[in-house]
């Protein structure tokens, strides 16, 4: 990152400090990502029920911002210079570029073996692979001014990058704006689930059902059972908890269990995992 503000400045390449942003946001990136593992793994607390996985989100939500913020003003600086164009040093481009290019490769190799589900580590990934990519269009651009001595080219890859951080900051934005919403996980549709439920044998009804994230990769579900005269509805409930289980790896759920005739008969709440008895 240093040596790209150095040899940017030296060589008036837009792209190559448009690039030194990026990496400047590449490595807040993985070090808010590694902070917030540290947080998120902190036991619950009597105030903190869930404990702080969802610090998690807000880090990918932040990472995603400053890309997006990144992006507007190197989007607005290469316009003005495709406008008024500078001189270029090409040469240095290109060989900068290279450098980043080999940097960014085994970065991009080292997070691909992490575990990706979660979303502030795909948020850091984003960030190097979008470098990445950057790098490339920056080693482009740096031919065709040394090829060609046209030097718009370089704003135009500036502005390739901005593109790339666009996309990136968006993805990492909906997606946890999702989960802040508690919006339900991708591949999960309450109606879906509950047209399921209703598949168990002795389920009357189900209203209520809700299901959301507390973080990524931990999703969680409350919904409201009715079982038909005569069922059991302590059999129902762990039939409905194995179902949603094994469709959508759902393991903990909340379920309230009642008999749809005779409002006498009650079934207690669920969760997952169980709570053990206290002695007072």
């Amino acid at each position: 990152m240093t040596a790209e503000v150095v040899v940017g400045m030296a060589s008036g390449s837009l792209a190559l400090l448009t690039d030194a942003g990026h990496m400047l946001t590449d490595a807040f990136a993985v070090a808010v990502a590694l902070l917030a593992m540290r947080i998120a793994a902190r036991p619950p607390t009597g105030r903190f029920t869930y404990g702080l996985k969802r610090v998690e989100i807000l880090s990918a939500q932040l990472n995603g911002l400053t890309l997006l913020l990144l992006a507007a003003y190197f989007a607005v600086e290469g316009v003005s210079r495709i406008i008024a164009p500078h001189p270029v040093e090409g040469g240095l481009v290109v060989a900068t570029a290279l450098a980043g290019i080999a940097v960014n490769l085994a970065a991009t190799w080292l997070l691909r073996r992490a575990d990706r589900s979660k979303l502030h580590v795909e948020g850091a990934y984003q960030h190097i692979l979008s470098d990445l990519l950057a790098f490339v269009a920056t080693a482009i651009a740096g031919c065709v001014v040394l090829v060609t001595g046209w030097n718009r080219a370089d704003a135009v890859a500036s502005l390739v990058v901005a593109a790339l951080m666009v996309k990136a900051g968006t993805g990492l934005v909906r997606d946890a704006g999702r989960v802040l919403l508690q919006a339900a996980p991708d591949g999960m549709d309450a109606a879906e689930m509950s047209a399921l439920v209703r598949t168990v044998p002795r389920v009357a009804g189900v209203d209520a059902l809700h299901v959301w994230e507390v973080t990524s990769g931990h999703p969680t579900l409350s919904a409201h059972i009715l079982v038909a005269p005569g069922g059991d509805c302590h059999a129902v409930r762990r039939q409905v908890r194995l179902l949603l289980r094994d469709a959508y790896g759902i393991t903990h759920t909340t379920l309230e269990v009642d008999h749809a005739e005779g409002a006498d008969v009650r079934c207690a709440s669920h969760a997952l995992p169980e709570a053990r008895a206290v002695p007072v």
